[in-house]
């Protein structure tokens, strides 16, 4: 058994705080290291390429991060997590080179990268099943808040070039403080010694459907912030316009997270999730149809929005719903591999779509996407009872 696995308001309320903080330096980051690099005169696609090595140290730390967190336990790894970040804020004023940038990049990827796996499955394996959802979904809410504010430190450039960096630093010391004051806890480990290859199959043969979640809110995150624009500059919408038409997305989700996570706590997750994906799939379907009308185009990104926007955990819950406990750190770490498949596929995807296809087709595909997960679910029901009568 895991010791101190019980999850405590407290406790909760300190790893909130890690994932508030967390949103809020790469809501801030991601804009203003951009526009800062824009202003030194760095070519777009070179800026592109080095806003992507964030992505690359989450991508990265995937591979390495479940045996930390089972030799160390939860709390030593969100503390390294943090502390690299908050170094590597710390250092981005010192120097404003491309090169140097791209490794403390790096840095913020794998601590965040870190800090994220060892908080969610913390929650996770140490919430009782009738609120698991809603403790997943309050860190579903905490992660989209803070990301949705970060980009207001950009205006205290005003104050100068180190106040959004000292200030996010701060905001990071302080969460570190309050997270030495938790007892260290330990997943589950797998009794068996059974090897990663052996763990994944047995993962996937068991919760193939509950994975499915964090695969599709990767695309759709990342095929929206790469390809609306380029929808909506084709059917006649201005810069601005896209810009106001993007956060309803997250707000929609905002709105939903908690809610969608309690009564997925009471009728059952899968319901959840394939009613969310079915309704999500329609509103998606019916955005060409909307025209270039901004208000039914953002009352249809609030639905979509709001259905699949936490996909990725309630998909967590759901999996720790139906795995043993000691497969829950190859769960996340799977979970968490198919969020970096889906944001690589999405604008890829989406891309080629629009140039064969036809600019509305980005949204025809997400939809088909939602809509074939929904119907897989009763696919899972039948192999879910197939699968316990195989149980010892």
């Amino acid at each position: 058994m895991a010791l101190n696995s019980t999850m405590t308001r407290g406790k909760l309320l300190i790893l909130i705080l890690a994932v508030v903080v967390a949103g809020i330096s790469q809501g801030m980051l991601l804009p203003l290291l951009t526009i800062l690099l824009d202003r030194s005169g760095l070519s777009a696609d070179a800026n592109g390429m080095n806003a992507a090595a964030l992505y690359i140290g989450i991508f990265a730390t995937m591979f390495f991060i479940e045996k930390p967190v089972g030799r160390l336990g939860y709390k030593p790894v969100i503390a390294t997590g943090l502390v690299l970040v908050t170094l590597a804020t710390f250092l981005f004023p010192v120097w404003q080179h491309p090169a140097f940038w791209f490794i403390l990049r790096l840095m913020v990827g794998v601590g965040d990268s870190a800090l994220h796996y060892a908080t969610q499955l913390w929650i996770v394996a140490s919430s009782p099943k009738e609120r698991r959802g809603r403790n997943i979904s309050l860190y579903g809410m905490a992660y989209g808040a803070g990301f949705s504010l970060g980009p207001l430190g950009i205006n205290l450039l005003k104050v100068g070039l180190w106040a959004p960096f000292l200030t996010t630093t701060v905001f990071f010391l302080v969460v570190l403080l309050l997270l030495l004051r938790l007892p260290n806890a330990h997943p589950e480990h797998n009794e068996k010694g059974e090897g990663v290859h052996k763990r994944a199959s047995k993962v996937y043969r068991l919760a193939w459907f509950p994975l499915i979640p964090s695969l599709l809110y990767g695309y759709m995150e990342a095929a929206m912030n790469s390809n609306f624009p380029l929808y909506g500059l084709r059917i006649g919408l201005q810069e601005a316009d896209i810009g106001l038409l993007l956060p309803i997305i997250g707000i929609g989700s905002l709105i939903t997270q908690l809610p969608l996570g309690i009564w997925s706590d009471r009728i059952g997750r899968k319901n959840i999730l394939m009613a969310a994906g079915l309704i999500g799939a329609l509103a998606f379907l019916c955005i060409p149809f909307a025209g270039s009308n901004m208000w039914l185009i953002g009352l249809l990104f609030a639905l979509a929005g709001g259905m699949v926007g936490s996909f990725f955990s309630l998909g967590l819950a759901y999996a720790a719903d139906v795995l043993p406990r000691q497969l829950l750190p190859t769960a996340n770490v799977i979970g968490s591999i198919q969020y970096s498949v889906g944001s690589i596929a999405g604008p890829l995807i989406g891309g080629l779509s629009i140039r064969f296809i036809g600019a509305e087709s980005i949204f025809y595909f997400l939809g088909l996407f939602y809509f074939i997960f929904a119907l897989s679910g009763f696919g899972y029901q039948r192999a879910a009872a197939w699968q316990k009568t195989l149980e010892p």
